[in-house]
């Protein structure tokens, strides 16, 4: 049976509710609420996150490897949020005028925008032209020259982007478009969420953003690998299986090096030098049939016979040159 309460106690309860204080003891009136917007779909878990971070900190890495090879100078590329928002809130956050790549993986639904600040767009143009990159801080439309030569920069970064996903499967990272306003972008619908990646770009002391942001509507493909996949180590597809030693012993082996063979050495005037006529013979200090000095990259590695292979000029190696020898 229920518990009657007293007039004293039912007074009490209606001076609580008017004053406002807690009728419930144990309950903590400081407790922060965390509003939660069920309308937004929480695709990526917090796990894949971590692993897509991984994956993109690989591809700054490599990227910034590039562009210092490129741009001959000092180049540091962080990583610097990996979230999911409402594609209407990136709209918000792109400035106007914009430089905008709109790109798609190829054989699937997902599409996706590399944007360059303006300010970091023109500082590249700047100094692949052979400028300095200062006094590039305004922003202003992007012309179709200066497209023209970020297009580089634009199909290097494309083609990163599918070696560092190439963990998860073989993507091709494909350029549709350029576009200067986001409006006319539409990679996904308003209410629908979007992978944004940030990178903040160092070009010596000046710092600069850029953005890559995926529709994430078609990542169920995506998601399942990353869920059954083991992506701890970070390691392409091709190369699950193999060890670090194997993978840098093919990479070495496939590298090409420049071999360079002299014949012989001789002394002419200058005289004799302007005399010469087609046809002319000079005679080398070496005789026939001795043995040359082949050179890989400049340093002398074997000694070797030239002579002739179906019907090519062609040496054959003898001996190894020792580094005392030398």
């Amino acid at each position: 049976m229920a518990e009657v309460l007293s007039q004293q106690e039912i007074d009490e309860l209606l001076s609580n509710m008017k004053s406002g204080d807690e009728v419930e003891e144990g309950v903590s009136v400081d407790k922060e609420i965390v509003p939660f917007d069920f309308r937004l779909p929480n695709r990526i878990s917090k796990l894949q996150l971590r692993t897509l971070r991984n994956i993109h900190e690989n591809f700054a890495e490599a990227f910034s490897s590039y562009l210092m090879s490129k741009l001959q100078t000092i180049i540091n590329i962080n990583v610097i949020t990996v979230d999911q928002i409402y594609y209407s809130e990136y709209v918000l956050s792109v400035s106007n005028p914009a430089a905008l790549f709109i790109f798609q993986i190829k054989n699937t639904d997902i599409r996706g925008i590399l944007e360059l600040s303006p300010e970091l767009a023109i500082t590249l143009v700047d100094r692949l032209l052979g400028g300095t990159g200062e006094n590039t801080k305004q922003s202003k439309a992007i012309t179709p020259i200066e497209q023209s030569v970020l297009s580089d920069i634009v199909g290097r970064v494309l083609n990163e982007l599918g070696k560092a996903w190439s963990i998860i499967d073989n993507f091709q990272f494909d350029l549709d478009r350029f576009e200067p306003d986001i409006d006319f972008a539409q990679i996904t619908s308003q209410s629908e969420s979007v992978l944004l990646i940030t990178f903040e770009i160092f070009i010596g002391e000046d710092s600069f953003l850029m953005n890559v942001a995926f529709a994430t509507y078609a990542f169920d493909t995506i998601l399942s690998k990353l869920s059954s996949q083991n992506l701890s180590t970070i390691r392409p597809v091709k190369y699950l299986g193999t060890t670090a030693r194997e993978i840098v012993t093919g990479q070495l082996k496939a590298t090409k090096l420049n071999v360079s063979v002299e014949f012989g050495r001789t002394q002419l005037t200058l005289e004799q030098v302007q005399e010469l006529q087609n046809g002319d013979i000079i005679i080398l200090e070496n005789k026939v049939g001795s043995e040359v000095v082949a050179k890989v990259e400049g340093k002398p590695y074997f000694l070797a016979v030239p002579g002739i292979s179906n019907d090519n000029k062609a040496i054959k190696v003898v001996k190894r040159i020792e580094d005392k020898e030398i």
